[in-house]
């Protein structure tokens, strides 16, 4: 029995289960993974050696996976701050959305750009979308979210792009806030909704906000 690392699906034909794999979680592997999996539906007759060998291969990008989420050992740029924060569990046992809006000094952060999708397993933007925010585990804090993304936040202060701006500094002001109330991000697990098209309003709706007094 082959169980699916990122949803409930389970498959006895090891053909069946690379093939869900490739349709549905194409996002959650590299290139060289997601070649593999494409040969699958080439045509060509590799016998159980060629199967054997790209479950080996998956197996190694799933271990991957496991390595980043527990211990912080992913490649990103976010991944000091990651391992520092509270770690998410059960990598693929949910799948929640709320929105998200970040604001430094007016300047909305686009998080549909590159540098912020698909930046971790357990949370992320994905498809050119940064509004949305997608969970896929449990126990996943608002400061963990936010390190995955390369920033760091607290209660009283952010750090964006070098620079850490603090409510303390009678230059800056600094709001955390979720659904409107402030929360403190080291402790506070975000909640969503299953679909996306109820993510404004059935989900967490994250705002950050850093802005001159």
């Amino acid at each position: 029995m082959h169980d699916c690392p990122h949803c409930t699906a389970s498959f006895e034909d090891e053909v069946d289960f690379l093939a869900h794999l490739r349709d549905d979680h194409p996002a959650e592997f590299g290139a060289v993974d997601r070649r593999r999996l494409e040969q699958l539906s080439g045509g060509d007759d590799a016998g159980i050696s060629g199967t054997a060998l790209l479950l080996s291969g998956l197996a190694l990008a799933v271990v991957a996976v496991v390595v980043f989420v527990t211990f912080g050992l992913g490649g990103s740029s976010g991944d000091d701050g990651v391992a520092a924060a509270q770690t998410p569990t059960n990598v693929g046992s949910a799948h929640h959305h709320g929105t998200m809006e970040m604001v430094v000094l007016g300047e909305r952060v686009d998080f549909s750009q590159s540098q912020y999708q698909l930046q971790a397993n357990a949370f992320h933007f994905e498809a050119g979308e940064g509004t949305v925010w997608h969970v896929h585990a449990q126990g996943v804090t608002l400061d963990w979210a936010m390190s995955s993304l390369g920033i760091e936040v607290t209660e009283n202060s952010v750090t964006f792009d070098g620079t850490t701006y603090r409510d303390s500094s009678p230059e800056y002001a600094v709001s955390v806030t979720v659904n409107g109330e402030p929360v403190d991000p080291e402790t506070y697990v975000l909640q969503g909704t299953s679909g996306t098209q109820n993510a404004a309003s059935q989900g967490d709706n994250v705002r950050i906000v850093v802005e001159t007094e």
